[in-house]
């Protein structure tokens, strides 16, 4: 696994304040997993107590800005989005004064073996072995919504085998 974070500003947080996490718009269909970012969202308030609003609620709120197809595809077309009026007012409405901006996916790099299962009135049983490996990559970027400004990343590569046995 690798590790790298990047902190451009101070930030701080009140009670008050939310965030909400973004999978990164592909107009293709190709997105960050919803339950990575359930996952993610899950994981933030309960270590931190930081409330974390759905993606899909933010952006049904934010109609039609935050759609594939006329959403922007960095970070630092934010800027221009807040200078609409109606976006900054949506915006202020939710509470939001973060986005986290995630972008990644987990790919199946390699598999190999084989794995024979069978069932019987007599019984049932699993012969063989396989395995795969799987790679990810996600990188976060964390948008403060009051300064229009991006206050830090954070990107990781993860690696890893799985295997099942069967006898």
């Amino acid at each position: 696994a690798r590790l790298e974070e990047s902190r451009n500003t101070m930030t701080a947080i009140e009670s008050s304040d939310a965030v909400v996490l973004l999978a990164k718009p592909h107009v293709e269909g190709v997105t960050t997993e919803d339950k990575f970012m359930d996952c993610v969202g899950k994981k933030m308030t309960r270590l931190t107590g930081i409330t974390v609003k759905p993606n899909d609620e933010f952006v049904d709120s934010m109609f039609p800005w935050l759609e594939p197809s006329t959403a922007p595809q960095r970070p630092e077309g934010v800027t221009q989005l807040l200078a609409r009026d109606v976006v900054a007012e949506r915006v202020a409405q939710s509470g939001v004064r973060y986005i986290i901006w995630v972008d990644g996916v987990t790919r199946q790099t390699d598999s190999g073996g084989s794995l024979t299962c069978t069932l019987s009135p007599a019984g049932g049983g699993c012969f063989g072995f396989g395995w795969w490996e799987k790679e990810s990559d996600y990188q976060a970027v964390v948008w403060d919504l009051d300064t229009a400004k991006t206050t830090g990343s954070v990107s990781t590569n993860v690696t890893g085998s799985s295997a099942i046995l069967g006898l």
